[in-house]
């Protein structure tokens, strides 16, 4: 009998039962039994559930496809468009089998891009530190509802994912896809600024990113786009306060209270639900100048914190974090799948704790409970929402206020880091690092 046999036959039956479930837990068979689950879960709401989750994917994104190959008028090329130019990829990829099976076929690219991720994650077997991670991650996904896997942000919270998994040692191959990334929807760009400033391998990092980049831009050039490759961030200036932003919710209170002349109205030009009233397009046109001085801001007490010796361990999963929710947090846009950003950050301080970082455990628990308000807000009870009925605003209020919590954390966080780095050198924090991974 070897010692481990023998040490469980002498446990008590509590803990024994505790000890197999935690291997059945870390069993790389469980995990993808529980991803199979999670997904099918997921693509049946999309499918069959009530409120047109996949509304998007079947009427926005397969007509900008179809008149691209009909008409030959293609979106970020021809014309302007709210996305980067390469989110045109995932919705052509899901043309593959035809507009019949259009809905499907982006369900099955979804699974399939975040079993890559799952991957990343766990490696190709199951580790039980890392385990608890995936459960973690999984059970976001369940929270959040279909809009995890109905929208463009589907594809970039996986590649954003495994970027993360990779970058401490394939800076290039990890900048590269953050890279992608932000060329599909532009909030990967905030982890890529992140790693610029937190990692030593910031050189190799901006070289991969910048030669990604220049790639995308010439390739756009040669398909005839122009300015229109950069249209994703001018068409963002002229929008309104949508309905679900942070900042939406002082008129979605005031229009609820028949105050300020407020109201929630449908733009037909950008198809989506704003609020109106008095103060609104004062608050709409101050929001991106107040974003890009949050933005600088946290970048700049992240530089303070590189330069006072703060490890990259700990400082790259909490500005990446910071950045992520300014992004969400700080903006005239609020929609409800922006909430999937926030597991990318958390995934990567949760992995990154063994390497000296900082505990995420509180923010891992925040993020649960957001990812669970905003299934309450969309998609099934978003017709409440429009009608302003009091339970729902205080749902996507209480959500609302997670983010600011969040973000508050994070670049509380930061502060401290900033504060008391220059204890450890980043050379003694990488040995150790090395030292504390798992053979």
């Amino acid at each position: 009998m070897t010692a481990r046999a023998a040490t469980l036959v002498t446990m008590p039956a509590p803990a024994l039962l505790l000890e197999r479930s935690k291997r059945i837990a870390g069993s790389a068979w469980t995990l993808w039994a529980a991803f199979v689950l999670v997904h099918g879960w997921l693509g049946l709401l999309n499918l069959y559930g009530p409120g047109l989750p996949l509304g998007d994917v079947t009427y926005v994104y397969l007509f900008w496809v179809e008149r691209g190959l009909t008409a030959d008028q293609w979106v970020g090329i021809d014309t302007s468009w709210v996305y980067p130019v390469l989110a045109l990829v995932p919705m052509v990829a899901a043309y593959a089998f035809g507009p019949d099976l259009y809905a499907t076929t982006w369900l099955t690219l979804m699974m399939a891009l975040n079993a890559v991720a799952l991957v990343s994650i766990i490696g190709v077997e199951s580790r039980a530190r890392r385990a608890g991670i995936a459960w973690w991650w999984m059970l976001f996904l369940v929270l959040l509802g279909p809009i995890a896997l109905g929208r463009i942000d589907a594809v970039t919270v996986p590649v954003a994912m495994v970027a993360v998994m990779l970058i401490a040692d394939h800076p290039r191959w990890g900048a590269a896809l953050l890279a992608v990334g932000a060329w599909i929807k532009i909030w990967p760009a905030g982890l890529l600024l992140a790693a610029l400033v937190a990692l030593r391998a910031r050189g190799a990092v901006l070289r991969s990113a910048a030669a990604l980049s220049i790639g995308v831009v010439a390739l756009g050039l040669l398909a005839g786009g122009g300015l229109s490759l950069l249209s994703a961030i001018t068409e963002q200036t002229g929008r309104g306060l949508q309905v679900e932003a942070p900042v939406s919710t002082i008129w979605l209170w005031a229009a609820a209270a028949g105050a300020w002349s407020a109201r929630v109205y449908y733009d037909e030009g950008i198809l989506t639900w704003q609020v109106f009233g008095e103060g609104t397009s004062l608050a709409a046109d101050a929001m991106t100048p107040l974003l890009a001085l949050v933005v600088v801001v946290i970048v700049g007490i992240g530089v303070v914190a590189a330069l006072r010796g703060a490890p990259e361990s700990a400082l790259f999963p909490v500005l990446g974090l910071a950045l992520v929710m300014a992004l969400i947090t700080v903006n005239k846009v609020g929609s409800p799948q922006f909430a999937a950003w926030i597991a990318v950050p958390i995934v990567l301080g949760l992995a990154w704790r063994t390497r000296g970082g900082v505990s995420f455990v509180v923010p891992a628990a925040l993020a649960l409970v957001t990812a669970a308000l905003t299934q309450v807000v969309y998609p099934v009870l978003y017709g409440n929402l429009l009608s302003l009925e009091p339970w729902m605003l205080v749902a996507l209020t209480t959500r609302n206020l997670l983010y600011v919590a969040l973000l508050a954390w994070a670049v509380g966080q930061l502060v401290r880091l900033s504060w008391h780095a220059g204890g450890r050198s980043e050379a003694a924090v990488g040995v150790v690092a090395r030292e504390e991974e798992p053979a």
